[in-house]
């Protein structure tokens, strides 16, 4: 792909996005078979069962990127976070209770963020980004990111996020950053 190509971002709600699952599916199972992650096809399948039931959340927010094709090239999703939100009792070592208190509308978990390799490096993953996070009501973004994945590391970092904190987000996770994007971008 030449840095000239054109794409199409499109932010679907969680019925829109359900309904673009395959589409989902592919760019999640091809970029997270990659290193750090390895992610196997009984991986993905447990993925999305959990995206079927993030769909269905009222605040579920998603971010679709194909080729001026219809070729799946990028996504992008999360939901708010609610005040029984277990994110933060995820940490090694705890933060502020003020850093930690949710309500329903505070905060936009940013679940995942994912490029295929061939249209990388172009700008692509920073539209997802914006698309998604720029048009929520939250004051701030929270994510996880793997530390070994470099460029995703830089990249949160050069758009605004900040670690707060170390966490296995799951049982028999390896360790992750957490990371808070406290001034989120306006209207993408």
């Amino acid at each position: 792909m030449s840095q000239s190509a054109q794409f199409n971002v499109e932010r679907l709600d969680g019925t829109a996005a359900a309904k673009a699952e395959d589409a989902f599916r592919l760019v999640y199972a091809e970029a997270f078979a990659e290193p750090p992650y390895g992610e196997t096809e009984a991986d993905v399948a447990v993925a999305f069962r959990r995206f079927r039931s993030q769909a269905r959340n009222s605040t579920f927010a998603g971010a679709l990127a194909t080729t001026v094709d219809g070729e799946p090239v990028g996504m992008a999703y999360g939901i708010r976070l609610g005040p029984q939100a277990v994110w933060w009792d995820q940490l090694t070592e705890p933060v502020p209770e003020d850093m930690r208190r949710e309500d329903g509308r505070r905060t936009f978990g940013l679940m995942e963020l994912a490029v295929r390799a061939a249209w990388r490096r172009q700008g692509l993953a920073h539209r997802l980004h914006d698309a998604l996070i720029g048009t929520t009501d939250a004051e701030r973004a929270l994510l996880n990111v793997h530390p070994d994945n470099k460029a995703a590391v830089a990249a949160y970092r050069a758009w605004g996020y900040q670690k707060v904190g170390d966490a296995h987000p799951w049982p028999g996770a390896p360790l992750h950053y957490v990371m808070l994007l406290a001034d989120k971008p306006q209207g993408a």
